[in-house]
């Protein structure tokens, strides 16, 4: 896996949720108290996107995907001067119930929306560094694989009961999530953008990211990187540093954090092979690293993140 893909498998608390909705008629809502991510995908029909911190409305056609880093305050209707109806994120499957207003037998917009929930007590920067709101409009995916993944979803959904979808929507839905952030990042890269949106792109500080990701607990040096880079000490360090806003080791010690935070929330490793699998030997040096990254004690972290998903 790649290292958005690996991202986002580390930072994603629970499964995914979706549903599939047919709206009909006027319809506008307005989502309130959910600091969560969500996502939507137009399967049918169109509709109007209004972030809180964009004045102008975004038109939404077949095929768009959206992703939203902050559910609380963004809108979503038939029309920008349509009322809105407030929706507060609760229970999962009781989110989309005020949608049941027909006026007709074929339904306006066909929209799949739901929850994407990712770790927020330190997020990933290459996640806390996107907008409030990605909007990839249809065009720009033709012949790329968000395309496929986005056709699948629809062929997926529209053969199920809207509350009953299929066992394969979770997979997809990452994977519609992972070629999002790709999307949007190399669109970012081609119009200059520096940071992560340029480090996706360099070889270099790629394939070191990919080296820190893919074994965290290897006792890396930033020599060793610089040599799985191909570059000199100084000059990979510079530009590592220069483009993911942090030396090469604080990185690593990031990434061990980021891992061994989804393995306490899923997993019932003790806390000693939670730390062996992220490169510290000693349970207590771990306990304080993470501590010092996550806010909280491991044992705390665990207790309160597993509630938090059953």
């Amino acid at each position: 896996m790649d290292v958005v893909g690996q991202v986002l498998m580390a930072a994603r608390t629970g499964r995914p949720f979706a549903q599939r909705r047919d709206l009909y008629g006027k319809w506008g809502l307005r989502w309130r108290g959910d600091q969560g991510a969500g996502f939507h995908v137009i399967l049918e029909g169109s509709a109007w996107i209004v972030p809180p911190t964009v004045s102008a409305p975004v038109k939404l056609g077949v095929g768009d995907v959206v992703f939203v880093s902050q559910c609380d305050g963004y809108t979503l209707a038939d029309h920008p001067d349509t009322p809105l109806e407030d929706i507060r994120m609760t229970e999962p499957g009781e989110q989309w119930r005020v949608l049941a207003l027909r006026s007709g037998e074929r339904p306006d917009t066909v929209m799949l929306g739901g929850r994407y929930a990712l770790e927020r007590a330190r997020p990933h920067p290459l996640i806390a560094k996107l907008p409030r709101v990605i909007h990839i409009p249809a065009r720009a995916t033709v012949g790329e694989p968000l395309r496929s993944v986005v056709d699948l979803l629809g062929a997926e959904v529209q053969r199920d009961d809207p509350d009953n979808l299929s066992g394969a929507i979770p997979a997809l839905l990452d994977l519609l999530i992972i070629y999002t952030f790709r999307s949007w990042y190399a669109h970012e890269a081609e119009h200059g953008a520096q940071g992560w949106a340029r480090a996706l792109q360099d070889p270099a500080v790629r394939t070191a990211l990919e080296s820190i990701q893919q074994s965290p607990a290897t006792p890396w040096t930033v020599a060793q990187l610089a040599a799985t880079a191909g570059l000199s000490r100084t000059a990979f360090a510079r530009r590592f540093h220069t483009l993911i806003g942090e030396p090469p080791l604080t990185y690593l010690t990031r990434w061990r954090m980021t891992v061994a935070a989804r393995l306490l929330r899923e997993t019932n490793l003790p806390v000693e092979s939670v730390a062996a699998r992220v490169g510290y030997g000693s349970p207590f040096a771990f306990g304080k690293a993470f501590k010092r990254s996550m806010g909280n004690a491991p044992g705390t972290y665990r207790r309160a993140n597993q509630q938090d998903s059953r």
